[in-house]
């Protein structure tokens, strides 16, 4: 397939706004809860991540309004929200949006109720991490989209960027969370990187259920394509093929493998440790920096990995 950018920025930044309000939500739980020092963590840590998180989510969602051929008609997207996982994405991404703000203004006023908005604000972000996989999942004749998987990644790999966010915003206004944050941000990626690499494992092994006689429609038992029958452009050849070649994917996949994952673990590791206040950020932030532009070529990746049937006839040159 060809990747669009403006879903992939969609997908990534939405996903560590999504990761990021999980985090916070997290501390906030755990503090409650009585696993710290609550007096240590001030309110400015809550409120600067929720509006992170919001401008996050907002980013995303302009980024999707350049993959619409009609923005003037992008309120009719709900219309199929009983059938349609994308339905469903658009009406649970304003819902994020306005949870999320309304935790940050929670903190703000320093509401005792903010724990409360924060779990309805996760439980909108899971929904929305479970409906923006299963837009992929769903498309059974995509075979590298057609897993579990799919939606393991993006839950993974948006809260492993989210986290390490967190760990970040931490270091500058609640130095005592960059520890566990860290810990966590290290565990989400490694985990994220485990399931991604399964995925790439099933995928490189997976063979196209249809073949040149079911796509050209000769029952012969041996054919062999020469040629697409045509030499000009065409709509079949600019948004089901990416035009890479295998090495250029091969570059791309292991360029993602180490700067989504081995790049910012190191980093997170050293950052989450060291005492100083300004090496921590600064270490953590580069972490950030890093892993999110590692994930836009994980989600390029995504895209391009998946081996539309048609290509079968028209990818031939």
């Amino acid at each position: 397939m060809k990747p669009a950018f403006s879903v992939v920025f969609l997908t990534t930044l939405s996903g560590a706004g999504q990761g990021l309000l999980i985090a916070l939500v997290g501390v906030e739980l755990a503090l409650r809860l009585g696993w710290g020092d609550a007096a240590a963590v001030p309110a400015t840590f809550y409120i600067v991540g929720a509006g992170l998180s919001c401008v996050l989510g907002i980013l995303g969602l302009v980024a999707s309004f350049f993959h619409l051929g009609h923005p003037e008609r992008a309120w009719r997207a709900i219309a199929m929200w009983r059938t349609s996982w994308l339905s469903r994405e658009c009406l649970c991404l304003p819902a994020f949006l306005g949870c999320t703000f309304a935790y940050g203004v929670a903190h703000l006023s320093g509401a005792s109720f903010s724990l409360a908005i924060g779990g309805v604000a996760v439980v909108a972000s899971v929904l929305l991490f479970v409906c923006t996989g299963m837009i992929y999942a769903c498309l059974r004749f995509l075979q590298e989209w057609a897993t579990p998987l799919t939606l393991v990644n993006f839950m993974l790999l948006g809260c492993a960027s989210g986290f390490t966010l967190a760990s970040a915003c931490a270091a500058k206004f609640a130095p005592v969370m960059t520890a566990p944050l860290a810990i966590c941000a290290c565990v989400l990626t490694l985990a994220g990187c485990a399931s991604r690499t399964a995925s790439l494992i099933r995928n490189a092994r997976l063979r196209p259920k249809s073949t040149v006689q079911s796509a050209t429609g000769i029952r012969a038992e041996r054919v062999e394509q020469k040629s697409r029958g045509f030499t000009a452009g065409a709509f079949n050849l600019r948004e089901f093929f990416h035009g890479k070649t295998p090495l250029a994917l091969r570059r791309i996949k292991w360029t993602f493998l180490i700067t989504a994952f081995l790049a910012p673990f190191c980093l997170v590791a050293i950052g989450g440790g060291v005492r100083s206040v300004g090496l921590s950020f600064t270490l953590l932030c580069t972490a950030a920096a890093i892993q999110y532009a590692g994930l836009v070529a994980e989600r390029w990746f995504f895209f391009a990995e998946a081996r539309h049937p048609q290509n079968l006839y028209y990818q031939r040159s």
